[in-house]
């Protein structure tokens, strides 16, 4: 149940409630009050029988036609009231209907008078018609404004889990302040969403900010240090430092693309493209022994290099990390690459591609960028990239690239 739901629903059942209680009390009292006024009514007439009895006068004809000396129909309770010398008043219901009874001791039997009832029985029915009218009707507009206040309560809500939503992926500039207004807790909620998202926004700026200025910082003295590779006699231990300095070199090359991802400082330079001439293509470049398959092939919408980097990122990883033939299959716009390896971990599968993370545990096989790079490219020539396990074993990733004639005038806002 959403929460405008739970409110409107809360508010129902307790505007029901009060109503109800509410209502039944006024309409306690009100009967309470009729039967007291009638009580007293009926006392007061038969204090008027009694001083006509007692003067000798007719009490059972005239104005006191309702007085009668040992009445049949009198209540048994007012009868034994009297005999004991007391007088009282009675509602009760007989065969002429609902009557107040007052009873009284003379000489020689009892005195009673009977009041009828019914208009006072009708009053209060009247007043019980009002009562449920206007239950009914503040309970509807109870309910109205509850759904009102918690429906504007619940659009403020979605506004920010939208906006919170966005900051998740990866629009840390985004802010839920401008878009919620109020004093309320929801707005205190907002604002330290908004915090939270500047601080987040400057802490991934001063990791970016890093990553580039490390990279930078070690290109001089790498330069420096190919060159004097470059010089040294040949031999085996050459060869090492050679290979470690390239292996160096490829890892700032790569921290430096990094970069430039995360800065989403990248602009794809689209153009129609065969698919499956640009796939053999970068085969052909990576000299991996894959086998390629086509079942169908199209012209897809993409920057040629970039999807040479991404491919080759692709059939590398699963070069080193995968066993036996590596297998490229075009069909359409989809690209799927699959190794026979121990597949991605767990982890990668949840979270993505981290940089520095590896699915080996020694570090000679790899930086863990090159998934992360795959991905970043992805997302700049406006593509997906899904990676999965084969249910027959190995690593499966499906790159799915839109279509020539997609609009795709800005890939690099999918995201």
């Amino acid at each position: 149940m959403t929460l405008r739901r739970q409110i409107a629903t809360a508010v129902a059942a307790i505007s029901v409630l009060v109503a109800v209680a509410v209502g039944l009390l006024v309409h306690q009292a009100m009967v309470r009050q009729h039967v007291d006024q009638a009580r007293g009514s009926a006392l007061t007439a038969l204090d008027t029988a009694l001083g006509a009895y007692q003067r000798g006068d007719d009490v059972t004809g005239g104005d006191r036609r309702h007085a009668a000396l040992d009445d049949p129909a009198l209540p048994a309770r007012l009868r034994i009231l009297a005999a004991e010398g007391r007088r009282g008043s009675l509602l009760a219901r007989g065969p002429e209907g609902e009557s107040v009874w007052a009873a009284g001791p003379v000489r020689g039997g009892v005195l009673s008078v009977r009041l009828d009832f019914a208009q006072d029985r009708q009053a209060i029915a009247d007043l019980d018609r009002i009562i449920l009218i206007t239950v009914v009707a503040s309970v509807f507009i109870t309910v109205l404004v509850g759904v009102l206040v918690a429906d504007r309560i619940s659009r403020r809500l979605r506004t920010a889990a939208t906006a919170a939503r966005g900051i998740a992926a990866g629009r840390t500039d985004a802010r839920i302040g401008e878009l919620v207004d109020g004093r309320d807790e929801v707005a205190d909620l907002a604002a330290a969403v908004d915090l939270m998202s500047r601080e987040l926004h400057r802490r991934l700026e001063d990791e970016q900010r890093f990553t580039a200025d490390v990279a930078h910082e070690l290109r001089t003295p790498l330069t420096g240090l190919v060159t004097a590779a470059e010089l040294l006699p040949p031999g085996r231990p050459t060869q090492l430092v050679q290979n470690r300095v390239q292996a160096l070199r490829g890892l700032v090359e790569d921290l430096l693309e990094v970069s430039r991802l995360d800065a989403d400082a990248e602009l794809p330079d689209l153009s129609a493209v065969p698919l499956e001439r640009a796939v053999r293509r970068t085969v052909a470049l990576t000299g991996l022994d894959v086998a390629v398959e086509v079942a169908a092939d199209a012209s897809v919408r993409t920057d040629l290099r970039r999807l040479d980097r991404i491919l080759g990122n692709l059939l590398l990883n699963a070069d080193r990390h995968g066993g036996g033939t590596i297998h490229l299959s075009v069909d359409g716009h989809r690209i799927t690459v699959r190794d026979h390896g121990p597949g991605f971990p767990d982890e990668l599968l949840r979270d993505g591609p981290q940089r520095f993370r590896t699915s080996v545990r020694e570090r000679g096989k790899g930086h863990g960028l090159g998934l992360t790079i795959a991905r970043g490219h992805t997302r700049v020539i406006g593509a997906t990239l899904v990676f999965a396990n084969h249910p027959d074993g190995g690593a499966l990733a499906t790159l799915t690239l839109p279509p020539a004639g997609a609009d795709s005038d800005d890939p690099a806002s999918t995201r």
